[in-house]
């Protein structure tokens, strides 16, 4: 269960990160940078958790779960 845990965490990670790339190329970011030179607030959340969600579920794939 543990392992799955992990490889969900994992996939909704990319997941978060590729539509924080996705939003970082739309007009509102491009707006966005150009008046305050920082993408838009929902652009770098879904960045940064999609990079938190890959570490953890990396970490636990990696880790492996110990079998009775």
């Amino acid at each position: 269960m543990n392992k799955l845990v992990s490889i969900a965490l994992l996939v909704g990670g990319v997941i978060l990160i590729a539509y924080g790339v996705s939003a970082s190329n739309s007009v509102g970011s491009g707006f966005s940078r150009m008046f305050t030179g920082a993408p838009t607030d929902k652009t770098v959340w879904f960045l940064i958790g999609g990079g938190v969600a890959v570490c953890v579920g990396l970490a636990g794939v990696l880790r492996g779960s110990k079998a009775p």
